[in-house]
């Protein structure tokens, strides 16, 4: 294979000893030479392929430490994405537009990722407003964790009619004859949101991996080469795993994949994970995808899913007994693990339990975190240090900042979560999405919170004491994540020996506009020296087409299509 050399570009490798350079090349997947153009082209064969980058920056590939990728690929060519609009009529516009060419029996389905504060109206659409913008089509809206609405021709689709009593943690909305008109599910509970979403068609296997391409496709255009995967509530192992086993197979997965796996059966979580365990082994996989551990469910007696409009979930007395079972069969295994934990009240009892088994059965260095966090206090802080664990963060705050100000107030919202506090006490940190419903998987979004403080409905939560600088919340995404998949030294960086992995911006994150870092892309990105996305002057490079989408998917007609024909390409 043709050596690689990318020139003229303004580099962030994390690398303490060179942290800036100039050039850098490639041979077989991994970096050959970092640093100035001449020391790269001496260490690079004479016939190597030479990128000229025009001056552009180039950071590692960027690593989403904890979102919900493969969930999320299943169905990625039917949703109908609301992230980053800024006002509700335009959103609507687009649910009309769409319903109008979703043949049946295929529903409208937006998914999460938005929130009603990005909105300009600052609401919801009402159920009469679903109805009128779509009449015949059925439609699904999920807003983050906190509700779902349903219009009435969701409801004809499954079978409600005037003798339907109301479901598990939904109200349905009738009119003067009974006749209903729409659901309302709001409960902050996911499994309920999932089992509604269920009820709508699904895509087929061959349809299903050519939805997960296309989403590989759209984070290599954001810069993203690895996720790791957190599993989650209605994702079963192995069954859901079988589309990204098979792209990987045919050799068609443009991401790298780290999966963690969730026990679905409340109370018989470890006997589960006794049986994973029988079969398959941490670590096991390659450089491309890779069984990471257990979590971030590990027993749902634990789970306090978030929704900071209401109040915080109390979890039941049994929690510790459970999970004390499941976490000693992990330790004696060697499982890596990580828990779900937002609030500081779970926490501390999951950190008991933590040190009990630790105790049993020390721990000697084996990987563990806790996710979310976001009201951990110092002491807490510090026990994770003592554990050897790690905390990975994600960007909720960032849609429902308004939600937590308005619940705990201004001095609390400020330092949540206490990144810089984790930072301090050495405590091992990542950062990731939990995309797709309760955040978007846009790492731009996610790394201008971390800056500025500000949410995506434009209130400045954090105050500049707490945030974060360019450099440490880059850090974070990089050679931070890394750690999390048990990667450290094989990727996060550019340095000679490490995983070739690198996107090169559409504009310099170091020198924008707070305002603009949230529309920063990448214009090249390289998995292992390969291109996976390339527009604009490197389009040329871009890899070959996908197989299209249904012509009715939302892919083939939102506005950021339109205006930009070769993401169409792209994708």
């Amino acid at each position: 294979m043709t050596d690689l050399l990318l020139v003229n570009a303004r580099i962030t490798t994390f690398d303490r000893q060179t942290p800036l350079a100039q050039a850098l090349a490639i041979r077989d997947g991994r970096f050959l030479a970092v640093g100035s153009q001449s020391h790269v082209r001496a260490a690079a064969a004479r016939d190597a392929q030479v990128i000229d980058c025009g001056g552009r920056r180039a950071i590692p590939g960027l690593i989403d430490s904890h979102t919900h990728f493969i969930r999320t690929g299943l169905s990625y060519t039917t949703e109908l994405r609301w992230d980053g609009i800024s006002t509700l009529s335009e959103a609507m516009r687009r649910l009309k537009a769409q319903a109008a060419r979703t043949p049946a029996p295929h529903w409208v389905r937006v998914t999460g990722g938005f929130t009603r504060h990005q909105f300009a109206e600052k609401r919801l659409p009402t159920i009469n407003e679903i109805n009128c913008a779509a009449p015949e089509t059925p439609v699904y809206i999920q807003h983050l964790q906190d509700r779902a609405l349903l219009n009435a021709a969701a409801l004809r689709a499954v079978g409600y009619d005037q003798d339907t009593p109301n479901p598990p943690g939904g109200e349905i909305q009738r009119d003067r004859d009974g006749t209903p008109t729409g659901l309302l599910v709001a409960r902050p509970n996911p499994a309920i949101l999932d089992a509604t979403l269920a009820r709508s068609p699904q895509l087929s296997g061959e349809d299903q991996k050519t939805s997960t391409r296309h989403f590989m496709r759209d984070l290599n255009r954001l810069g993203v080469t690895s996720v790791i995967d957190a599993g989650g509530i209605g994702q079963s192992y192995p069954r859901d795993y079988n589309v990204i086993r098979d792209l990987h197979a045919q050799g068609l997965l443009s991401l790298r994949v780290a999966c963690i796996l969730s026990p679905q059966t409340p109370r018989g979580e470890a006997a589960e994970l006794i049986r994973w365990s029988a079969t398959d082994a941490p670590d096991q996989g390659d450089d491309l995808l890779r069984l990471n551990g257990a979590g971030d469910i590990l027993v749902h007696s634990a789970l306090d899913f978030e929704d900071f409009s209401c109040a915080r979930p109390e979890l039941p007395h049994t929690m510790e007994a459970e999970l004390a079972v499941v976490l000693r069969a992990l330790v004696s295994r060697r499982w890596p693990f990580r828990l779900h934990a937002t609030y500081e009240e779970t926490i501390t009892r999951i950190l008991d339990v933590i040190e009990a088994v630790a105790r049993e059965i020390p721990l000697d260095g084996l990987h563990w975190s806790l996710a979310h966090t976001e009201t951990i206090s110092q002491r807490s802080i510090e026990r994770v240090a003592a554990l050897g664990g790690g905390i990975t963060i994600q960007h909720r705050m960032a849609f429902q900042g308004e939600d937590f100000l308005d619940r705990y107030g201004a001095r609390a919202a400020g330092a949540t979560p206490p990144i810089r506090r984790m930072l301090d006490a050495g405590v091992p940190v990542g950062a990731g999405s939990d995309g797709s419903r309760v955040a978007s998987c846009n790492p731009w979004t996610a790394l201008s919170w971390l800056v500025s403080g500000r949410t995506v409905g434009g209130s400045v939560v954090t105050p500049a004491r707490n945030r974060l600088t360019r450099t440490e919340a880059l850090r974070l995404w990089t050679e931070g994540s890394a750690r999390f998949s048990c990667e450290t030294g094989r990727k996060g960086q550019i340095k000679a020996g490490q995983l070739a992995d690198l996107a090169l911006l559409s504009a310099d994150y170091f020198g924008v506009p707070e305002a603009e870092i949230s529309g920063i892309t990448s214009v090249l990105t390289l998995l292992s020296g390969t291109p996976v996305h390339a527009s604009g002057a490197f389009a040329g490079l871009a890899p070959p087409p996908l197989p299209a989408p249904p012509d009715w998917s939302p892919l083939r007609h939102s506005a950021a299509a339109e205006a930009a024909p070769q993401r169409s390409r792209a994708l």
